[in-house]
């Protein structure tokens, strides 16, 4: 049975819609669980806006998100990696570019948004916990929102519906391996 009906503009939701995804840790495989998440529910006609924090909109999934009318894809752009002396403008510029791209998306009425890393913006004091949890509140009960990073504050965890924490075991770039295009990204 769907989930959605299209009487009128737009999906009318039936119970159920609105849970919040937190996706976190040290291991890999965060951006895999949203893409595949993501292709899933374009494929039962869900409407999904997929935002990528601290990343450069240049990896595989991409494409495939590209080819899928249901399916939103924005990424600010090109983003350095954050060196040790910390964020610098740019950095800055993406999360908030990123946050303003998800906060819009809510008026949209998308089935699903997706914030791949940002929970990372966090880890470097790009955003504030405050907006996150603004963000959490706006779209609990409306709109389901995922989202990832390495770590998740105890009160974000708390308004999660879904939390599931990624343990690296093991991984070949500690043994010296290269990512791999089209594995790793």
């Amino acid at each position: 049975m769907p989930f959605y009906s299209k009487e009128r503009s737009g999906f009318l939701r039936d119970e159920g819609f609105g849970l919040i995804h937190v996706y976190y840790g040290q291991g890999v495989g965060k951006t895999t669980r949203t893409v595949g998440l993501t292709i899933r529910a374009a494929g039962e006609g869900l409407e999904v806006h997929f935002v990528q924090f601290m990343k450069s909109g240049s990896s595989g999934e991409v494409k495939i998100f590209e080819q899928i009318p249901r399916i939103h894809y924005w990424c600010a752009g090109e983003h350095p990696f954050i060196m040790s002396n910390g964020p610098e403008a740019v950095h800055y510029e993406h999360a908030a570019k990123g946050f303003a791209y998800a906060q819009a998306s809510i008026e949209k009425h998308p089935d699903l948004i997706v914030c791949d890393e940002i929970l990372d913006t966090l880890i470097f004091n790009t955003l504030r916990k405050e907006q996150i949890i603004e963000l959490i509140r706006k779209c609990k009960g409306r709109i389901d929102l995922v989202m990832t990073g390495r770590s998740v504050p105890e009160d974000i965890l708390a308004l999660a519906d879904y939390a599931t924490e990624f343990v690296q075991v093991k991984h070949p770039y500690y043994t010296g391996a290269k990512a791999r295009k089209g594995i790793e990204y």
